[in-house]
This record gives C-alpha cells, structure tokens and sequence, in this order.
C-alpha cells in the first residue's frame, strides 16, 4: 500500500495502441524511509521522461483535475480545433483511469492518437507508467503529449511524471471552494483552468473567489475560464498549448 495515497499494488495496464503491463510502484510500509524511497526511485524515472522528450523536443502536459470537470472533452475539442488549422503541430494523449478505455476511444474518435493507462485501483499515474505509455505510443519529434492524469486532487499531483507542464482543471460545477480544500495541486500548476463556464448563470458560485484562492497559492498562475463544450473561451487554451511548445 503506497504511504502517499492508500491506493493498492495492482498492476497498471496499457491498452490501445499498445500492449504490455510493468508494475505500479508501491510498499507495504508507512515509514518515511520508504516514502522517500519511492518518490526518489519515481524521480529519477521522471529524469530520464524528461531528458528523452527534450532530446525530441517533445512538449508533455500533465493535465490534473477532479473527475468529470471535463478533461476529456478539453482534449477532443483540441483535437478537432487541430485538425482545422494548417501547421498545427502532432498531437497525442496518454489517458489515465483505473478502468476501462473509454476516454481514449473518445480521442480516437476525435481524431486523435491515444494510449489507455489503466492503473486498477491505484488513483495517479506514475513515471514508470508515463515511460511505458510513451514507449508504446512513440510520438513524434515535435508533436505534443498530453497526458490526462487520473481525476484526482491530491495523489496525482505529488509524482513527476517528467512532463515540462502541469494544468489544473476544475468546473465551476464543483464549488468554490476546491483551490482552498486542495491546495497542492494548484499550487504546483503554471495554468488552472476553470471549465463550464457556460453553467454559471445557473449556479450559486463566486468566480471571484475562486481566482482570488488560486492567485494566493500561486501568484504567477495563468488562469482560464472557458467552456469547452460551447467553445467558449477556448481559443486561449489553443494559444497556450502553442505556446507550451519545446
């Protein structure tokens, strides 16, 4: 049982393109000793993810955030806005979940590459996970990775995947008080995103405040509003995933 989260030593399984399953990285201990020991050894995998795509000058973003604020349509709105703009650099995704491969058939259905991590009961993806994933999906130098995080607003934030970019996506369905209760997550991002905005006219939420807390976690975070269902606001997401480039 890893000290960090609680989740449990199944194996994580990759799916779609690829096959093949590696160990998810745990103890049975709770001593600091072995907490150390296991985000030291997941650092230095994170290194060498890291020093392989800058050598390709792949650009990777770890997208973070509770279940259902809508990662995956983030993603297939991408995928779709790419495919409409000439020179729009490749584009594919490493999508984590405990189960199933439904989210990378939905990018799959969008027009894009994806391979589905599948982490059993564990609730974050590693960088023993990360490294497999990208073995099996083999981008292009030049492309984009993004890697959909398992909906999760605490575990996945404390492993180094090796990506040069962290996000944090939130609904503004999920109150307003999600930057206060989880603080790590957005502390640690460089853009938060804050999706649905297309609801607020129909919720009781303080837009203000929920700014107002990520700025005091972290003053230099870009932060987004969007919908990325109506498409609203999206086209500053577009110009950031540019922008993120190696």
């Amino acid at each position: 049982m890893c000290g960090h989260c609680g989740c449990s030593g199944d194996k994580a399984r990759l799916s779609e393109p690829g096959t093949g399953s590696h160990r998810h990285l745990h103890h049975d201990g709770d001593s600091l000793q072995l907490q150390q020991a296991l985000l030291a050894g997941n650092d230095e995998l994170a290194r060498q993810n890291r020093d392989w795509l800058t050598e390709n000058h792949i650009s990777c973003i770890n997208l973070m955030g509770t279940p259902g604020a809508g990662k995956t349509r983030l993603l297939e709105a991408s995928f779709a806005y790419a495919q409409t703009q000439a020179g729009w650099p490749s584009m594919a995704v490493l999508e984590g979940d405990q189960q199933t491969r439904n989210d990378a058939r939905r990018i799959q259905a969008s027009g894009g590459r994806a391979v589905q991590i599948n982490t059993g009961t564990g609730c974050h993806l590693d960088a023993q996970m990360i490294q497999a994933g990208l073995a099996s999906l083999a981008p292009s130098p030049g492309s984009l990775v993004l890697v959909e995080n398992v909906g999760n607003l605490v575990c996945p934030a404390l492993f180094d995947l090796g990506e040069q970019h962290r996000v944090a996506m939130m609904a503004v369905t999920d109150g307003d008080d999600k930057p206060e209760k989880y603080p790590h997550l957005f502390a640690g991002c460089e853009l938060a995103i804050i999706n649905k905005a297309d609801l607020l006219p129909y919720l009781d939420i303080d837009l203000e405040k929920i700014k107002t807390s990520l700025r005091r976690l972290n003053p230099n975070v870009d932060i987004l509003v969007l919908s990325a269902s109506t498409g609203g606001g999206m086209n500053a997401w577009y110009d950031w995933l540019l922008s993120a480039r190696v």
